[in-house]
């Protein structure tokens, strides 16, 4: 098969791009692989869903609930390189802290952390934290591996219909939009894991994901004219937290 069209490379592709996971030397690497890659994003999520979930599991036998949710963040913070992490705080220091879409974009590109991004950044943690520690048991884990994966397809999916915005930056290799065969492939990535939820979590998960895809994207398009790679992790978190809301809410009624 053609590099360029192997879709395990691509696979692999999106793996080493997201995580901190070791890939093949013979991937190697091609111009547009990340482009072909973005299809496999949701993918990648089921699998960091999938460690966070172990972590959790293997841990809460001998420690304390909040303890093993602790380790299990830490284990995917730490797997991503904090990468969607990274993208809340900018993004949200751009918004709170920029007037005008130039300044917007300075303030995201500076790699230092303001005070709208450290409290997000707590605000995020703690709300993962304590939401998660208030479902039952023995869904914990099972959404974990949902809301990575979904979250990750909220997030792609505005490829589909924002353009990027920047000449040059860490989402500039995924900045075609996501159409046809690629963008149905990261559909059924990312929702196929909600299956495994009870039927009034899946509904309300999708109607959360909506939410927040369409309510971001149209924020986007009024304040920056597309998106940033740290608008894509921005968008990440906020669809995982608001999945985790909404679990939340169902099981607690």
């Amino acid at each position: 098969m053609n590099a360029a069209n192997n879709p395990v490379r691509h696979f692999l592709c999106a793996l080493g791009y997201f995580t901190r996971i070791p890939i093949p030397g013979w991937v190697g690497y091609l111009p547009d692989d990340l482009d072909r890659a973005a299809r496999y994003f949701p993918l990648v999520g089921v699998l960091i869903g999938l460690i966070a979930a172990a972590v959790f599991w293997l841990t809460h036998w001998l420690l304390p609930l909040r303890v093993a949710l602790v380790l299990s963040m830490i284990a995917t913070i730490w797997l991503t390189g904090a990468f969607h992490e990274d993208g809340l705080a900018d993004a949200v220091d751009g918004f709170g802290g920029g007037y005008t879409r130039e300044r917007m974009l300075e303030i995201m590109h500076d790699s230092r952390i303001g005070s709208f991004g450290a409290i997000a950044l707590i605000a995020a943690l703690l709300l993962k934290l304590e939401t998660l520690a208030a479902l039952p048991l023995a869904q914990i884990a099972v959404a974990l591996i949902a809301a990575h994966g979904f979250s990750r397809l909220v997030a792609v999916s505005l490829l589909a219909s924002l353009d990027y915005v920047r000449p040059a930056g860490k989402a500039k290799p995924v900045a075609t939009r996501l159409a046809g065969g690629g963008l149905l492939l990261a559909l059924v990535f990312g929702l196929a894991p909600l299956a495994l939820l009870p039927p009034l979590w899946i509904g309300a998960a999708l109607v959360a994901g909506l939410l927040v895809r369409f309510g971001v994207a149209a924020y986007l398009r009024k304040t920056l004219g597309g998106y940033t790679g740290d608008t894509l992790g921005m968008t990440q978190q906020l669809a995982e937290l608001a999945c985790y809301l909404v679990w939340c809410a169902c099981a607690l009624h």
